[in-house]
């Protein structure tokens, strides 16, 4: 699914990333650790094509994204790859289901096809009837949720989460975490999250300690 190889990255004289290999199996949930500063979102950033590495190569789904132009960068970000951030990054001026849809009205796909697509994500999420709502009349892990779906309109093959659960009450962060897995199991996804949550990296698949730019 992922591979990264010899990924580098500096920012002026500090070097974030020191030679980054890793490779990630279709459908895993992959936890991501490490202190601040260790380089963790800088690595998800690049994996998930929003930064450039200074020198390495990045394959999703056998597709070496380092060589794509910006238009083919943009249009494969779009159809293959989901974002989950930690303060949801919804639109205010737009309702739920208008924030779920965007990436699929950008990507092209018909209303009718994004509208179908969204009802389907709400219901499994429970939120139905909270689609013309917008963000200001939403709970926290209401937010989350529709950024996760928002993340899924696509059905992309990876979804990047950083800190998704770091501004939710204990009780939306473990519904969250457990939203994740069901996920997967229904659409089969593979899911990449930078956590200082040790709750959520106990329960991935496997988790990536990252110290000082490398795994160890």
């Amino acid at each position: 699914m992922i591979k990264i190889t010899d990924i580098t990255k500096s920012f002026g004289h500090l070097q974030v990333l020191k030679g980054i290999d890793l490779e990630i199996g279709d459908g895993e949930v992959v936890s991501i650790v490490g202190p601040s500063g260790a380089g963790k979102t800088t690595l998800l950033q690049i994996m998930g094509t929003l930064d450039k590495a200074d020198s390495g190569t990045v394959e999703i789904n056998g597709t070496d994204v380092t060589k794509l132009s910006r238009n083919k960068l943009s249009d494969f970000r779009n159809k293959h790859i989901g974002f989950v951030f930690q303060f949801h990054q919804l639109l205010p001026e737009f309702t739920a289901e208008e924030n779920i849809m965007l990436p699929a009205l950008i990507g092209g796909i018909k209303k009718s096809e994004a509208q179908q697509r969204c009802k389907e994500l709400l219901e499994f999420l429970n939120l139905s009837e909270r689609a013309k709502h917008k963000p200001a009349e939403l709970s926290g892990g209401e937010k989350q949720r529709i950024a996760v779906a928002r993340a899924l309109i696509n059905n992309p093959a990876v979804v990047f989460a950083d800190e998704p659960s770091g501004s939710l009450d204990t009780k939306n962060k473990q519904e969250l975490h457990q939203l994740f897995f069901a996920l997967r199991e229904k659409y089969g996804q593979t899911f990449v999250i930078v956590t200082h949550d040790e709750e959520l990296a106990s329960i991935t698949d496997r988790t990536i300690h990252i110290i000082d730019g490398k795994i160890c």
